[in-house]
């Protein structure tokens, strides 16, 4: 588990592809390698990998075909930056939200707007996903924890503080760029136990008591 806060930001420094698979190694000045052990794993803009070996400022991994093909990590080139953050600790602190790893589609940039120091961007989501997507929700693009600003039918609305377009690679987002989306945690049980029926009733959860306690229309 992550909580989408970025530690640092890397650079891919060497691909070797496969078949279907690819070993990629990410340089990092930034992100603390001191505690980190084989087969740990660290979010490399959204998609949760496996550290098979790693240096003071490197790590490798190993991609899956699966994942090379459902997110942005198979389009990633030699100099590419990526967000990177190690797995969740118990005892950290829990910033942003709790962020899987486990990237559910790819949605693409139709507009950024600079206002002042702020940028705004539209993003189009998956139908199947935008369902997920609510205003002032959380979600996590490219790795990065954000809240959702406003939504439309099958996209919506974030505002990025400076901070945020500094330390991550929010900053070098353009129009018509791919980004990794993970959903809210809390929407898939959400829509789990509304569709359960009879059967979530038997197990002690009813639709009445996820409106009493603030879910859905009551």
């Amino acid at each position: 588990m992550f909580t989408g806060i970025v530690e640092a930001l890397g650079e891919i420094s060497r691909i070797e592809r496969a078949d279907d698979s690819a070993r990629i190694c990410i340089v990092s000045e930034e992100l603390d390698l001191s505690d980190v052990k084989l087969g740990d794993s660290i979010a490399v803009s959204g998609p949760c990998l496996t550290v098979i070996d790693f240096a003071n400022d490197s790590f490798t991994v190993d991609v899956s075909g699966e994942t090379l093909a459902r997110t942005t990590i198979g389009s990633k080139k030699l100099g590419s930056s990526v967000n990177l953050e190690k797995a969740l600790r118990l005892s950290d602190r829990l910033g942003g939200h709790l962020v899987s790893g486990h990237v559910d589609g790819v949605g693409s940039i139709l507009a950024r707007n600079v206002l002042e120091d702020y940028v705004q961007f539209r993003i189009e989501a998956p139908p199947d996903l935008a369902k997920y997507i609510a205003a002032k929700g959380s979600i996590a693009l490219d790795g990065v924890s954000l809240t959702v600003n406003s939504i439309g039918p099958n996209n919506f609305d974030l505002m990025i503080i400076p901070h945020t377009l500094e330390r991550t690679t929010m900053g070098s987002l353009q129009v018509g760029g791919l980004v990794n989306l993970e959903i809210d945690l809390v929407a898939r049980y959400l829509e789990r136990l509304f569709n359960q029926g009879d059967a979530t009733e038997s197990a002690g959860v009813s639709l009445s008591d996820l409106q009493q306690a603030g879910f859905g229309e009551k």
